[in-house]
């Protein structure tokens, strides 16, 4: 499991390393194009035949929030098992197929020259695919990732060593200061919410073979997919490969199966509140924040702009002139939103020395209040815009970056023009809009503060 300070560091969107287009100048729109097979399953695909190259993502409604409240941790484990084995050929398969252990299917995909991972994130469980679209290995490839997304092993042999290596690094977690004050700034943020549960050696303890298989046999349903393609492949050719990358999972419509339950949103935060955490630490760590915004939201380009301007433009933030450049009370500050499916969190994080603690979370605690109450300066604007939109090639230069975009339209049903109109949309936002929108979302009298390792 992440921890929250690991979120916060994440990137924004995929990294990777083939580039696929030509220079930026050349670029005109990149088409998505989006349908939806007979079983239910759909597909976005970005084709990019420079390369021969594919890249797939396959996402499914099952990831932590879906997680039991005694079982945290149970899709996480669901999908990092999917790598330690797959069973004998089912119905669906030939009678030539055997099971593979977990060295043998490493051995098979790196026979292959390709890749295949799976995980989970609060919202999802995904299944990513990468290969060459040289046709018998592709074919290989499918093939191999079928079986995979579809029968996996959970061998209780395997389990049960992955378990004590998990519970071991659970409790060489609790030394460390980014892991603790994430674990009590996500319950305080979350309360009850499954996006502040947090696996515990006591959840991990309760998570059994069958419970993953149950978990992953509800789960992963191919009528519920949401497949993006990106690389070297036509429409017809995407459409048959989503199709056999799905053929081992039960076809049944959605509308045969029961609903999924619905998950509550994030509750606002009542009131203020502050924890203190004694640690022995050479410096204070201090995160600050309140539920945010879902990713679905109208306000997400003013929020993302704004947000560029207090926090989350580095060296050229407000948070970081203030509170490091003239105060010195820092080597690094930021501010980040983490949208959802559910409201995800806005938070501002940093590290200080013990006996500075108080003077910078006041200090940060009124830049914020101050932003919300009058927004940016027009010459603020103006500059996180061109650095936000010259930055923009960089989203996409690559099939990896691009297949994360394409995953986040379709995860979070996009405009399919999304990507072409996205420097449009931050070019029309203004300082008004920011203001207004984070006057809508953040509470500043009401956030919560947790700092560890403060003096005393």
């Amino acid at each position: 499991m992440t921890t929250f300070i690991q979120k916060m560091a994440a990137p924004a969107l995929l990294l990777g390393a083939i580039a696929i287009f030509a220079p930026p100048a050349a670029w005109a729109t990149i088409p998505v194009q989006h349908w939806t097979q007979a079983n239910g399953a759909q597909v976005y695909l970005v084709e990019s035949p420079a390369i021969a190259m594919l890249d797939v993502q396959i996402d499914f409604d099952a990831g932590s929030r879906r997680d039991p409240p005694a079982q945290v941790g149970l899709a996480a484990m669901t999908a990092d098992m999917l790598e330690k084995g797959v069973r004998a050929g089912a119905a669906h398969a030939a009678a030539s197929e055997p099971a593979l252990d977990e060295n043998a299917l490493g051995e098979a995909w790196a026979d292959l020259g390709a890749q295949f991972g799976a995980g989970a994130s609060e919202d999802r469980m995904s299944f990513s695919l990468r290969s060459l679209t040289e046709p018998a290995l592709l074919d290989k490839a499918v093939a191999l990732a079928a079986r995979q997304i579809a029968e996996p092993a959970y061998p209780e042999a395997v389990w049960e060593r992955e378990r004590q290596r998990l519970q071991a690094a659970l409790k060489e977690s609790y030394t460390r200061p980014g892991n603790v004050i994430g674990r009590a700034y996500a319950q305080a943020v979350y309360g009850s919410h499954p996006y502040g549960y947090e696996m515990t050696e006591a959840t991990l303890a309760r998570i059994s073979v069958a419970d993953m298989r149950a978990a992953h046999a509800a789960g992963v349903v191919a009528c519920r997919a949401r497949i993006s393609l990106v690389g070297a492949v036509t429409r017809a050719q995407a459409d048959a490969l989503a199709a056999r990358l799905l053929s081992r999972l039960p076809q049944q419509p959605c509308a045969s199966l029961a609903p999924l339950p619905v998950i509550p949103d994030v509750l606002a935060l009542a009131q203020a509140q502050e924890e203190n955490i004694p640690f022995d630490s050479a410096q204070a760590h201090v995160l600050i924040g309140q539920p945010g915004f879902k990713r679905a939201d109208p306000d997400y380009f003013p929020l993302t702009v704004g947000n560029y301007i207090l926090g989350g433009g580095g060296f050229v933030s407000r948070l970081t002139n203030e509170v490091r450049e003239k105060r010195g009370l820092t080597y690094g500050v930021s501010s980040a939103f983490a949208p959802g499916l559910h409201a995800g969190s806005f938070t501002v994080g940093l590290q200080t020395r013990p006996d500075q603690a108080a003077q910078a979370v006041a200090l940060v605690r009124q830049m914020v209040k101050d932003f919300v109450a009058k927004g940016p300066t027009e010459a603020e604007l103006q500059a996180a815009k061109s650095n936000l939109i010259g930055g923009f090639a960089l989203r996409i230069d690559s099939n990896r970056k691009l297949l994360g975009n394409l995953s986040n339209i379709a995860w979070n049903d996009l405009p399919l023009n999304y990507l072409d109109t996205w420097t449009q949309q931050l070019e029309k936002v203004s300082a008004a809009d920011i203001k207004a929108a984070f006057a809508r979302k953040l509470q500043p009298e009401k956030m919560v503060t947790v700092i560890l390792g403060a003096e005393k």
